[in-house]
Parts: C-alpha cells; structure tokens; sequence
C-alpha cells in the first residue's frame, strides 16, 4: 500500500479542535515517521476529520442489517462507506431468538462491521415504536449470551426497557457480556435511576419510545442527566428531535456524552416508496419514513454524514462538536479509538467549507479520488 501525506489541511485532533497541519498515512495507518517517495495531497481550506462511527442504523440502499445476507451486509457497507461513514455497528429489531442467531452469525463472517446494536427483544410493549409486538421477549441473560456467543462477541450493545418484570436482575447479570442500554420504555424516573445505578450507562435514540420531561414526572431523560457515566444517543435528522432540542441536549449534558446516530432504514438513500423494517411497512416521503398509520416514525432514511450536515447547517451546531459526536463519542462508546493520531487506522474525510465530501480514506485506502 502506498503511502500518503496530507499537508495544509484544518486536521480535527485529538483536543477535538481544528488546527492546521500535516498527517502521514503508511500501510493503512497514520504515522509519525517520515516518509519519502508518498503522494502528497494539499487539502488547503478543507476539514480533516476522522471517519463517522455510527453505531445505531438499520439499513440503507434498499437492504437491511436483518436480511442477514451477505449481498445485503456488502451492499449496506459500500453505501455506508461512500457518505463517510467508516465504521459500522448495524442495529437489529425486534425479531424471534432464531432468526437473531442466523443474522449475527453472518455477520461475524462479514468481517467489515465493527460491533452489532441488539435492539429488542426485550422492550416494552407500551413504547414498541417501530418495532414487531409480536417478538417482544422478557429479558434474558441465557438468549443474550447464546446471541453473543453467536456472533463471536460482536454485540457490543443491547437494549432493555427497566420497568419490565426481570429487568433490573438482566442488568446486573448483563452488563459484563455487552454495553446495557436503556431502550423503548415506559420507566419513570426512579426505575431509571435504578437502571443506572445497576449498570446502564447508555440510552437509546434519547427522547423517542420514551416517556418525554415534566416537571412532576420526570422520567427517565431527566434520571440520565442526572448521572454523570450515561451516554446517550441522538438522532440528528431533523425530524425525530427538534433543533432547539438538540442544542440543549448538547448544552445539558456536554459534549462528552452525546452521540449522533442516523437510526436509519433501508430506503436511505433511495426513492420514495414503500419499504419494510423488522417485518413491518414503512412509507418514505422525503425526510421521513412512518408505518402505514402515517403516524408512527420508523427510523431514519438520513444517512450520519447528512446528520452532521443537518446538525451543522440547520441546528448551528458547531461543526467540532458535530465531529466529536459522529465519531469520536460513538468510537469510544464501542471501545474505539478513532482519533487522528500515530498508529491508529487511517479513516479519514477531507470536506470543504460547504462539507461535502473531497476525499474519503479507509484504513488509508482512497476510496473516491478525485
């Protein structure tokens, strides 16, 4: 592999600042050895930022993460791959026990995705969202660890609603076997601290298939902001959480703890149309995707890239908050360091003042060059 410099470029670093400089990539990695006989690129007045992790999606590309095929995981990763996104932790639904185990085995032999998000079944039914009611299961530390066994230890997130008969033991017992999340619950307040208190420390897509704030009840957002060690999830697409929200959130708990995911589907990146998610129809119209009800939202058809974007240019997010939390913040949330620096993977984007995407570089690879 040849080797590359990028010189003059604004390089997002690990202080998640912006400061002009110079990376080397050599054999997939960025180094701090010189280098003799490399391309140079000059990426003058372009953004130098770290490839996005999203670590909550479904689909995208006509194909979903549960079809569980190969030709569906290779056409997710080359479309994920194309908007920037370079490293992948595709969610599950709700499904039976049976048809989980064929879709996380075949992914462990896909060998491209960073972890899996097991997303239900062990959710509640009063806040099933887009989910298959059908499917809900009481927590289950036996099916957990025969999921993770499964798919080789590559779940590195699952979800479970805290309210539901079972789940404060699931907790304790699971949170040694993948990051515990609190998901698609009804919980007041002081069963969420008690969540928390027993080894959560990650809410699912913050404010959707939750119980919303109010100032005599609340609930569960209100218990996460309280604790410190809570990471939460956000979906920045501009329809699931309103702008002013999400400058809040940002504000309320810090910049540390938030992380963007695009919970998207597989019409993302596709027409208008009718498509499925987890056994169920959805209708994309534009930006949005709903059940039949034409009511019910179900995920996302923005891709990660977009929600920066969206965050950035529509919400006035600041475009280093942005990247810390559409790459930094998700990485370490699955025990990734994706940082520009030595001896790291060289997964990079170079964006211009409008951030579209120049160049995209995975494990120091070019993949769209100019």
């Amino acid at each position: 592999m040849s080797s590359i410099i990028i010189k003059n470029g604004n390089i997002f670093c690990p202080d998640c600042k912006f400061h002009v400089g110079t990376l080397a990539i050599s054999d997939g990695l960025i180094t701090n050895s010189p280098l003799q006989d490399a391309e140079v690129i000059d990426a003058q007045d372009l953004f130098i930022i770290p490839g996005l992790v999203d670590i909550h999606f479904h689909g995208c590309a006509g194909y979903d993460f549960c079809d569980g095929t190969d030709e569906a995981f290779r056409a997710i990763y080359d479309y994920e791959t194309s908007q920037g996104i370079t490293t992948l932790c595709p969610a599950t639904m709700t499904l039976p026990e049976e048809r989980l185990t064929r879709i996380v085995t075949a992914a462990k032999d896909f060998n491209e995705f960073a972890g899996i998000n097991l997303e239900g079944p062990f959710i509640s039914p009063a806040k099933i969202g887009a989910q298959n009611p059908a499917f809900i299961a009481k927590p289950d530390v036996d099916m957990l660890r025969r999921l993770q066994d499964a798919s080789g230890g590559l779940i590195k997130i699952a979800v479970v609603a805290p309210e539901v008969e079972g789940a404060l033991e699931f907790i304790h017992e699971a949170r040694d076997i993948a990051k515990i999340s609190l998901a698609h619950t009804a919980c007041d307040y002081d069963t969420a601290k008690l969540a928390f208190e027993a080894g959560i420390n990650h809410v699912t897509h913050l404010y959707n298939a939750m119980n919303p704030i109010n100032h005599r009840n609340p609930g569960p957002i209100i218990a996460a902001l309280e604790n410190e060690s809570v990471e939460v999830e956000l979906i920045c697409d501009g329809v699931h959480v309103h702008h002013a929200i999400v400058r809040n959130t940002l504000k309320a708990f810090g910049t540390d703890r938030v992380i963007f995911i695009s919970d998207s589907m597989e019409a993302t990146g596709m027409k208008d149309g009718i498509y499925e998610l987890g056994g169920q129809k959805v209708i994309k119209n534009g930006s949005k995707a709903t059940l039949e009800d034409g009511q019910t939202i179900a995920g996302s058809v923005t891709n990660l890239m977009d929600c920066v974007r969206i965050a950035v240019k529509k919400m006035n997010v600041n475009l280093e908050d942005a990247v810390k939390c559409a790459s930094i913040n998700p990485g370490k949330s699955i025990g990734l360091d994706v940082n520009l620096k030595a001896g790291n993977y060289a997964n990079i984007l170079a964006l211009d003042k409008k951030l579209n995407l120049v160049r995209i570089m995975k494990n120091g690879r070019i993949i769209n060059p100019l």
